[in-house]
């Protein structure tokens, strides 16, 4: 099963990667040094940021009837003295190995990438990881505002499915305070926070186009987020481990931590393989759980200093 599920996942990924550019069929976009484009990225979201605002005073001043959607707009004309973009947004530093994210097999340095985005408004609630189901609403465009995709209603991914920069900016937002049922088979989402994340292509599809081929190749992202609620200790694979628990390097990206030797690349990380060390042994029958299935310890029989389902000779 596992070696079947692992050529499922290599097709879909050779189909969503496709290096066209997304607008002239049969055109093949050359491959290029992801040090230059990271670069060359990060002056153009610079350059948005300083020249671009939000509708900040309708936030810290909601007026009546305010729908708590976010604008964005040039600073010019009217606009002249608005505050930029660039004054509000934090910044992270992602690192990215072209080799592994993009399979750019000749570039195998580390390449710093820098993440922009604003908590236009803070929820209340707590915060999901990197390993956590998120129900969320979302808007994406490109720098020139043509909208690529959106859901005005919510719906709910497992972050490491998405592409890094999205996912790292769900984990920036405080999810809702309360949830109401509304009686006709919705919620209500209260005090949840918004957001604003500006994606370089490096942390985004990069080379690729995009699940569905409409983004062109090295294309900087802007997303608007609302970050609703989320799955806390998801468990993706059901082997018994919250997911964020075998983020094993500790980097964010659960999607590089392989135990089992068996897979390269990122088909079958451990937080989607029930048998982590190949052994046999489901990785649940490996640790110690309570009465309820739920994640108690972690178990090492031989004393080696590795835990038993990441030992497969123990």
């Amino acid at each position: 099963m596992k070696r079947i599920f692992t050529f499922f996942l290599t097709t879909i990924a050779l189909l969503s990667c496709d290096k066209d550019d997304g607008s002239v069929p049969g055109t093949v976009v050359p491959t290029r040094l992801l040090s230059e484009v990271a670069v060359e990225d990060d002056a153009e979201l610079q350059e948005y940021l300083k020249t671009h605002f939000y509708n900040y005073e309708e936030f810290e001043n909601p007026p009546a009837g305010f729908d708590f959607k976010i604008v964005i707009d040039t600073i010019a004309g009217d606009n002249a003295g608005k505050r930029p973009l660039f004054e509000d947004v934090s910044v992270e530093e992602i690192m990215v190995l072209p080799s592994f994210s993009f399979g750019l097999s000749d570039q195998d340095d580390e390449i710093a990438h820098k993440l922009y985005y604003v908590e236009v408004r803070e929820g209340q609630g707590d915060l999901p990881t990197e390993g956590d189901n998120s129900i969320l609403r979302y808007e994406g465009s490109f720098l020139d505002g043509t909208l690529f995709d959106a859901s005005t209603t919510p719906v709910r991914f497992y972050l490491p499915n998405l592409v890094r920069g999205f996912a790292e900016a769900m984990t920036k937002l405080n999810i809702a305070s309360e949830i109401t049922e509304n009686g006709d088979g919705t919620l209500a989402f209260e005090n949840y926070g918004i957001g604003i994340v500006f994606i370089p292509s490096g942390l985004g599809y990069g080379n690729g186009t995009g699940p569905t081929g409409n983004i062109p190749s090295y294309s900087n992202l802007i997303f608007k987020l609302d970050g609703l609620s989320f799955e806390e200790s998801t468990d993706f694979d059901g082997d018994g481990i919250p997911s964020i628990l075998e983020d094993l390097n500790g980097d964010g990206n659960l999607n590089n931590d392989n135990t089992d030797g068996e897979i390269e690349q990122l088909f079958l990380p451990n937080h989607r393989d029930n048998d982590d060390d190949n052994d046999g042994i489901l990785t649940r029958d490996e640790i110690e759980l309570d009465a309820d299935g739920n994640f108690v310890a972690f178990k090492d029989t031989d004393g080696d200093g590795i835990s038993d389902h990441l030992d497969n000779d123990n």
